[in-house]
């Protein structure tokens, strides 16, 4: 009977742990309109910084189909830009 007495204040306290848990996360998480508000101040949302991040993905990608179809490798180029570089 000590067992299951133990047992239920155990659940208990377990029950309301994470009931105390659940309320505070529900009082810290912002609403709505401050998520939109702090998506909006984000770093990278301005459309020039989207264009320039889009070009850079675009770039390595270029780099990496183009090493993958060579034997060359590429990291011993002094300009990335072009072909050509130095021999090892």
């Amino acid at each position: 009977m000590n067992a299951l007495r133990k047992a239920l204040v155990v659940g208990a306290m377990l029950g309301v742990g994470a009931g105390v848990g659940s309320a505070l996360f529900v009082l810290v998480t912002p609403g709505e309109e401050r998520i939109q508000a702090m998506l909006k101040e984000m770093p990278g949302q301005d459309p020039r910084s989207r264009e320039e991040t889009a070009r850079n993905k675009r770039l390595v990608l270029a780099t990496l189909q183009e090493a993958a179809a060579t034997q060359e490798n590429v990291a011993w180029r002094k300009s990335w830009v072009g072909g050509g570089g130095r021999s090892a």
